[in-house]
């Protein structure tokens, strides 16, 4: 009984000290940890080192075969990045990808992730992103070669509630949604990632300076993925980049951000991470 008061007494701290923090302060904790919004809207330096003097004026570039865009300025500068921006013109953005003069951007931003961000979360990360210094940064304009549509993520369809997050296991799904682990863990087909056959499974490859990264499976399966890796193994590839085999993991997952994630969110994330059905 003792134990189980005490588990209660634990989740009540831990909703009311988030429920303590501002707007900003928890939409600074969102936008540099989970959802990693730095690791492509801010410039990196020689060596791929993030510039962190210019956080979040505009970064990498996507050169892709049905468009050409660079990460965008989301600082409030007015002339080069959101400044001018309303509250709900960001929100709009974040969470169908339409920008306030109607041109939809490409889904490497992760707009269909976002559709399910609790309230409170989608008012945070707006008043963080009003908050950072303006930098003025002009980067080049997207080009679109053909009409592009993001693939629903099913995750992001289901609705939440503050109370549902008291279990650990609708947590981690929610962090790993607004995470957007499965844009890179899940393989695509003709444009199209295969959410409801494939999730998780990994094996996309990506480009940059790193060289070429093939995305693991993070499935439960114990021949291809991390059916056979316990929690701290898997916090550890999360936090330090550093695989179930002790191999040093590669960019772009920003490892360094999800280090700075707080226990119970790690926690949650990687009780969803054990919950992936085996895919082969």
């Amino acid at each position: 009984m003792r134990v189980g008061i005490l588990g209660v007494v634990a989740i009540v701290v831990s909703v009311s000290a988030a429920l303590a923090q501002t707007p900003v302060q928890r939409g600074e904790y969102l936008v540099n940890t989970i959802m990693t919004c730095g690791n492509c809207h801010t410039p990196k330096g020689p060596g791929g080192v993030p510039q962190n003097d210019k956080l979040l004026s505009g970064g990498l570039r996507f050169d892709e075969p049905v468009f050409d865009v660079t990460a965008s300025n989301i600082t409030p500068d007015k002339e080069t990045g959101i400044g001018s921006w309303s509250e709900r013109d960001i929100k709009i953005l974040l969470t169908t990808g339409i920008r306030p003069d109607g041109v939809q951007v490409a889904p490497i931003m992760p707009f269909a992730f976002y559709k399910n961000m609790l309230p409170r979360d989608l008012d945070a990360v707006v008043a963080y992103l009003k908050s950072t210094p303006a930098v003025k940064n002009q980067v080049p304009a997207p080009i679109y070669k053909v009409a592009i549509q993001a693939t629903p993520y099913p995750d992001a369809q289901k609705l939440l509630t503050e109370s549902d997050l008291r279990d650990p296991l609708a947590r981690g799904r929610y962090l790993a949604t607004i995470g957007h682990c499965m844009e890179c863990h899940t393989p695509m087909e003709k444009g199209h990632h295969l959410y409801d056959t494939a999730l998780g499974k990994g094996g996309m490859e990506i480009p940059g300076p790193w060289g070429v990264s093939v995305v693991p499976n993070i499935t439960s399966s114990k021949t291809a993925g991390l059916g056979n890796a316990d929690a701290a193994t898997i916090k550890r590839a999360i936090t330090q980049g550093i695989g179930k085999d002790g191999r040093k993991l590669k960019p772009p997952m920003d490892y360094a951000a999800y280090a700075k994630m707080t226990d119970q969110d790690l926690d949650a994330l990687v009780t969803w991470v054990r919950s992936l059905p085996p895919k082969d």
